[in-house]
């Protein structure tokens, strides 16, 4: 769903043709997008009424098709940032492609973002810090697995540190001006 976001994103700032539109995303996020997920979702979209296509003429070349956000694109791009269910707030894309578009949701919608994503880490570092205790020497002898309560301490660490940066950004939540850069909050 994330690739969803994140081309209805860069459609609602303009239209594009799909080579435009997959190095824009790319562009903006990082994430490669490729072909096989970028024109079925442009598909979808177009029959759903979100995204106008159109025959751009070419000199010398064929035509290409121009995609354009609708009314029923935005509204679709509102409600999906607008939206994270708990069983997609674990996965980082999904999370990132929605605060990328903080700038179009109210306060409150943002807040709703940020607490999906800060219950699944609660979740998330209870679970591990129980694995963690597992895995760590215990007092009667067993030495437990010193490689496993490694990576389980980094992971708790790595936790704990989104944490401390969603309490960050929930105090950014209310602002309607955009956010400016802090390396120092930069995401583990």
């Amino acid at each position: 769903m994330w690739v969803d976001v994140l081309l209805l994103s860069q459609l609602a700032r303009r239209p594009s043709h799909g080579y435009e539109l997959r190095r824009r995303v790319e562009a903006a996020t990082g994430f490669v997008l490729h072909n096989n997920s970028l024109y079925p979702a442009l598909k979808r979209f177009s029959d759903a009424g979100a995204v106008t296509r159109t025959l751009e003429p070419q000199e010398g070349r064929p035509p290409r098709h121009v995609y354009a956000l609708t009314d029923v694109g935005r509204e679709l791009l509102h409600d999906l940032l607008a939206d994270l269910p708990d069983d997609l707030a674990g996965d980082e894309a999904e999370f990132l492609a929605r605060l990328a578009g903080f700038a179009r949701l109210t306060p409150d919608e943002r807040r709703g973002v940020l607490d999906a994503r800060a219950r699944v880490l609660r979740e998330r570092r209870t679970r591990v810090a129980g694995l963690a205790e597992a895995a760590a020497p215990d007092a009667d002898g067993d030495p437990g697995d010193p490689w496993a309560a490694l990576v389980l301490d980094e992971v708790l660490r790595r936790v704990r540190e989104e944490q401390a940066w969603l309490d960050r950004l929930a105090t950014r939540a209310t602002d309607t001006t955009a956010p400016t850069t802090d390396r120092t909050e930069e995401m583990p």
